[in-house]
């Protein structure tokens, strides 16, 4: 992006340091360099930020504005360097200055804006975006405190408060005159004038949504977009002494923290009413300070409201943002004086929807009391599309109240998102194909039937800028060295690695690169642990959140009856394994943070037993995060994506696994099909039941699980070990894993899968044993990975959802 040699990057660099902290560069501390690296870094990116939105503010060029709950962004700094094309540069002045660049990246704190999958997609989509030249911005919430900091004690998930802001954003700039009122509660005022119906909002909580921007720097092609997070805080900071005079004092206390807390924490524990009811304030606070600027921005340079869904696009990531339907129909209507009609053709128009679910409980739905009385205006709205909706309804499926009712967005008392979502957008997407034909044939089949052409897949993908490029170096070199640099920007291109790998010096290549990188990881995990492992051994990874569906416990099961097995026959050969968990549970999920600790103990007894653990190993990695997952995923031999069949809807950590060179097991869910149609089935371990074989005992019936307990010694052994005190002196540490697989007939049909999942293990073990044959493995899962890249996924967005040009520089 800048064209700059090392005398200038370095002389800039110590001049930047001279200046914000009056000091000689040698007695500075690291966090001072650090923060002067990051600032000059970020004075490079922001002249180029500036020059795009000129760009843009000039050709009027079609917006997208991707809302979502989460941005897992991770760390900026090494990002920004890369994609702006001077991180050797870079490195190397540090280098003639003592000053180590890895040392400086690691201490950034991670922004951890999200718990998982849907917030480092909206991350990667963002990169994707910047990279292929389309005008996308970001919006979103800047929570003061992340998800959580996990911190493992006693073998028990703690949460600690993610203070990520503790050292400041340098990457964020405040904009308080782009700050935007949003309300809540208080009544609606109907009156008429000259024929029209007129909406005053009276005696709401005013709450002002102040906008912290975040550049987003497109792979060398001079374009930097823009992440938009709001923070809420209250209307006037002024002491009221005047309310303090009338004894309101603990009023304007409780005024300015019931503010505050919108945008204080990811995900507030929503199994009580409070909780909920500040999860949906979060949610409209967002949505309607978004929708607020995108048209402020629109109209300041005079444009035709009319037209706006012509000049941008809307894309709500999942059901959270979905009040952007009602809200932009809000503004059309009661602020800029369009017709019902008119609004609803730009609104349906502008939205486009992505599923993310099939889970029930991901499904939103809110109680009509809550909604009413927190967004009163907002309620009146939807009931009008729901009216409206319901007429088309009944015209269509005359006297089929069942199916009417079935299909309504308000029911049972509730308001739901999902259907709200569909009924308000022009496109509806799943994130991967069977996730996409579960919506239209099962979960979603009414809405399908009644809007054929809304429904579309769009399978996830991954920025293989941060999850090839800057996590796995060597890697990249190799590939650079053998095929050219040219899948940097087509990452297609990867496919020509798949020539090479006949050629005995680039497979051994390729082992020496997974060496490198196992004894990388394998220091981190001393270091943070004090556990020694292996390098020799098969690193078997499964990180992701904990969630039963996930199936960490079935992976457990199996680790505890290879101990059996070890224990029962010394001699018995296996290639020696560590097995490597990272994730964390939702605080109010019980039986997942009973998973964790079940994982923690059996690393205890197995660590700690000389009789096995030469031959077995088990780490839990605690607080897992972006930047740790840049550095466990080169080092994995093997991917566990071990979901029941039709839970997943797509996942993205399978991709990142096999993009570098890991070998998946899998069952047949989510983008594990598509991998394995790429890789096909040499290349992947599939286990366990299919699609229709779940489905079938869903809606049939017919799964008994205690019948498999009491038919398998092996399965009937690991589960009484839950409960006999092998793994924890307390028997009733894990009854609620134990009943939750028997008593409550194992929903997730983890013991249906064990003896499968067993036999793909032992395949495994056969596979590595051929050192070649494995590496050919790993190389075409490199191969095949790029078809999984974030810019393919992006372009079909761009091009059959959001109607963007994409752009391809410097080719």
């Amino acid at each position: 992006m800048h064209e700059m040699d090392k005398k200038t990057f370095k002389k800039a660099y110590v001049n930047k340091f001279l200046e914000m902290h009056g000091i000689e560069l040698k007695e500075g501390n690291k966090q001072q360099k650090y923060d002067s690296l990051a600032s000059l870094v970020r004075d490079y990116v922001t002249r180029t930020w500036l020059k795009t939105n000129k760009k843009y503010n000039k050709t009027g060029e079609k917006q997208v504005y991707y809302f979502s709950m989460e941005f897992l962004l991770g760390r900026l700094l090494g990002d920004a360097l890369l994609n702006m094309g001077i991180r050797d540069v870079c490195k190397e002045a540090l280098a003639d200055v003592n000053i180590k660049l890895e040392e400086l990246e690691n201490l950034e704190q991670d922004q951890a804006l999200g718990n998982g999958g849907l917030g480092r997609l909206a991350a990667c989509f963002l990169d994707s975006m910047a990279s292929l030249n389309i005008p996308g911005n970001g919006c979103g919430i800047r929570y003061k405190h992340g998800f959580f900091e996990q911190k493992i004690i006693d073998g028990k998930q703690v949460e600690v408060s993610d203070d990520w802001l503790k050292e400041g954003n340098v990457w964020e700039k405040r904009k308080p005159e782009k700050a935007e009122i949003v309300k809540f509660g208080g009544e609606i005022k109907v009156s008429e004038i000259n024929g029209h119906l007129n909406f005053t909002h009276i005696n709401f909580e005013p709450v002002l949504a102040v906008p912290y921007d975040t550049p987003i720097v497109g792979y060398e092609n001079e374009v930097v977009n823009t992440l938009r997070l709001w923070s809420a805080e209250a209307v006037s900071n002024e002491f009221d002494f005047s309310s303090f005079n009338r004894g309101d004092f603990l009023k304007a206390i409780e005024y300015k923290n019931s503010v505050e807390s919108i945008s204080q924490v990811l995900y507030p524990e929503d199994s009580f009413y409070e909780g909920k009811r500040l999860r949906l304030k979060q949610q409209y606070f967002f949505v309607s300070a978004g929708v607020q600027s995108i048209i402020r921005h629109f109209k300041k340079h005079g444009k035709d409201i009319e037209l706006l869904d012509e000049k941008m696009a809307i894309h709500i990531n999942d059901t959270h943002p979905t009040l952007a339907i009602p809200e932009l129909m809000r503004i059309l209507l009661d602020e800029e004086g369009v017709e019902w009609d008119t609004a609803w053709r730009i609104t349906t128009n502008a939205i486009s929807y992505t599923n993310h679910t099939i889970l029930a409980e991901a499904l939103e739905k809110w109680p009509v009391d809550m909604f009413k009385n927190l967004l009163p205006r907002i309620y009146m709205i939807v009931e009008e599309i729901n009216r409206r909706y319901c007429d088309e309804l009944c015209v269509k499926y005359p006297g089929n109240w069942d199916k009417i009712n079935r299909m309504s967005i308000i029911g049972d008392n509730k308001v739901k998102m999902a259907h709200l979502a569909i009924v308000g957008s022009h496109s509806v997407n799943g994130v991967a194909k069977l996730h996409t034909e579960m919506l239209k044939k099962k979960e979603m089949k009414d809405f399908y039937y009644l809007y054929p052409n809304k429904f579309n897949n769009k399978t996830n993908g991954i920025t293989h800028r941060r999850w090839l490029l800057k996590s796995n170096p060597e890697l990249t070199k190799l590939i650079k060295d053998t095929i050219g640099d040219s899948f940097i920007r087509h990452p297609i291109d990867l496919k020509n690695f798949e020539r090479y790998l006949n050629d005995d010096v680039v497979l051994e290549q390729l082992g020496k690169i997974k060496k490198f990188n196992k004894e990388k990881l394998a220091n981190i995990i001393l270091n943070n642990d004090n556990i020694s492992i292996d390098t020799n051994s098969i690193f078997d990874v499964q990180v992701k959140r904990i969630h039963a569906y996930k199936r960490q416990i079935l992976n457990c099961l199996r680790i505890m009856d290879l101990y059996n097995k070890l224990i029962d026959n010394p001699g018995f050969d296996i290639v020696p394994r560590t097995f490597i968990f990272g994730g964390k549970a939702a605080p109010g999920y019980y039986l997942a943070k009973n998973t964790i600790e079940l994982i923690n103990n059996i690393a205890n007894k197995i660590n700690n037993d000389c009789r096995v653990n030469e031959k077995i190993k088990v780490v839990f990695i605690q607080n897992y995060r972006v930047s740790l997952a840049e550095q466990i995923i080169p080092g994995a031999d093997v991917s566990e994506q071990i979901s029941t069949t039709t839970k997943e809807a797509s996942g993205t950590s399978n991709m990142k696994f096999m993009m570098n060179g890991a070998v998946t097991v899998a069952t047949l869910d989510g983008a594990n099909i598509e991998i394995k149609d790429e890789v096909t089935d040499d290349n992947i371990v599939i286990f366990g039941l299919n699609a229709d074989e779940v489905l079938n005992y869903y809606q049939n019936g017919g799964y008994k699980s205690i019948d498999i307990y009491n038919s398998d010694v092996r399965i009937k052994r690991v589960i009484d070990d839950l409960v006999n005190g092998k793994y924890h002196s307390d028997k009733e540490k894990f009854r609620s894993l134990y009943e939750n697989l028997i008593t409550y007939n194992d929903e997730f049909f983890v013991l249906q899968d064990f003896d499968s999942y067993l036999k793909a293990q032992d395949k495994i073990d056969t596979l590595y044993r051929d050192t070649n044959k494995w590496q050919k493995m790993c190389g075409v899962n490199i191969a095949h990975s790029g078809i999984f890249s974030s810019d393919r996924t992006i372009e079909e967005y761009a091009t059959g959802i959001w109607g963007s040009e994409v752009i391809y520089k410097n080719l």
